[in-house]
C-alpha cells in the first residue's frame, strides 16, 4: 500500500506496512501464548477439582466408617458399665482399684 505524496512515492509508507505486518503478527503469537497459558491452567485447576472431589468423598465413607464404630464402642461401654465393680464399689474414694476387682473387667 504505497501513497503518493505531490507526485512521489511515500517511501516511509512500506516500513510503516512492514511494522504493522510484524505488530499484528506478534500480537497474534502473544494471544495463542495466552490463550493455551488459559486453558492449561483450567485443566489443571479441573484436575485438582477432580482429586479433591476423590478426597471428600473416601473422607466421608471414613466419616461414617468412624461414626458407626463410635456408636458400637459406645454400646459395649453402656453394656460393661452395667456390670462393672468398679463403678459400683461403695469404697470409689479409692484410687487404685482392688486387682480382683480390676481383673473382672478386663477381657478375657
Amino acid at each position: 500500500m504505497s501513497h503518493v505524496f505531490r507526485g512521489q512515492e511515500y517511501a516511509g509508507s512500506h516500513e510503516e506496512d512492514d511494522k504493522k505486518v510484524r505488530r499484528r503478527e506478534k500480537n497474534r503469537v502473544a494471544a495463542q501464548r495466552s490463550r493455551k497459558k488459559q486453558t492449561q491452567k483450567a485443566d489443571k485447576l479441573h484436575e485438582e477439582y477432580e482429586s479433591l472431589e476423590q478426597e471428600n468423598t473416601s473422607l466421608k465413607k471414613e466419616i461414617g466408617k468412624l461414626t458407626d464404630e463410635m456408636k458400637h464402642l459406645s454400646e459395649v461401654l453402656k453394656d460393661h458399665e452395667k456390670i462393672c465393680p468398679l463403678l459400683h464399689c461403695t469404697m470409689n474414694f479409692v484410687t487404685v482399684p482392688r486387682p480382683d476387682a480390676l481383673s473382672s473387667c478386663l477381657p478375657r
